[in-house]
C-alpha cells in the first residue's frame, strides 16, 4: 500500500510540474505550452478507467477460479500491471488538475466529481484484498459471481448518467 501511494505522490508531483511548465509557457504567448496542456489533458480522461476495470476485473475473476500457480501468473502479469496502470492514470489527472487549480482555474477541481472515478477505486479495493478472498472459499465463489457481474457491465452496460 505504501508503495503505490509513494508512485501515485511521485507520478502526481511530476504531471503537475509539466503541466504548470505548459501552462507557464503558453501564458508567455508560446504555442507549444498549449501543445504540451493539451497532450497531458488528453492523458487526464476519466472514460478510459471503464475498460480497464473490465479488464481487470475479468483478470480478477480468473485469479477466483484458478489454481494458485496459474492464478498467481496472472496475477503478476495482468492484474499487477493493470493496478499500476490506474494508479498513474489517476495520479496523472490529479496532476493536471493540481496544476490548473494552482495556476487559477479554480473550476478544475469539480473535475473530481465525475462517478468514472468509482471505477478507479474498485480496482485498487479489489487489488489490496486480493489475497483476503483467495483464502476463503465462500468468498471467493461469491466474488466470482461479482466479478463476472463486474465485467460484463464494464463491457456492455452503457452506463448512461
Amino acid at each position: 500500500m505504501s508503495k503505490a501511494l509513494t508512485s501515485f505522490a511521485l507520478v502526481a508531483v511530476l504531471t503537475a510540474l509539466l503541466m504548470a511548465l505548459s501552462l507557464a509557457v503558453a501564458r508567455h504567448g508560446y504555442p507549444y505550452g498549449a501543445i504540451g496542456a493539451k497532450r497531458l489533458d488528453d492523458i487526464a480522461d476519466a472514460g478510459i478507467f471503464i475498460p480497464l476495470a473490465a479488464v481487470y476485473f475479468f483478470s480478477a475473476l480468473l485469479m477466483m477460479i484458478l489454481p494458485i500457480r496459474a492464478a498467481g501468473i496472472v496475477l503478476t502479469n495482468a492484474a499487477d500491471a493493470i493496478f499500476w496502470t490506474v494508479i498513474v492514470l489517476f495520479a496523472t489527472i490529479i496532476g493536471c488538475l493540481a496544476a490548473r487549480w494552482a495556476f487559477g482555474q479554480a473550476g478544475a477541481l469539480t473535475a473530481l466529481l465525475n462517478w468514472r472515478f468509482l471505477f478507479v477505486a474498485a480496482v485498487v479495493a479489489c487489488h489490496l484484498f486480493m489475497n483476503e478472498l483467495r483464502r476463503n472459499i465462500l468468498l471467493r465463489s461469491l466474488f466470482f459471481v461479482i466479478f463476472a457481474a463486474a465485467t460484463l457491465a464494464c463491457l456492455f452496460w452503457s452506463f448512461a448518467v
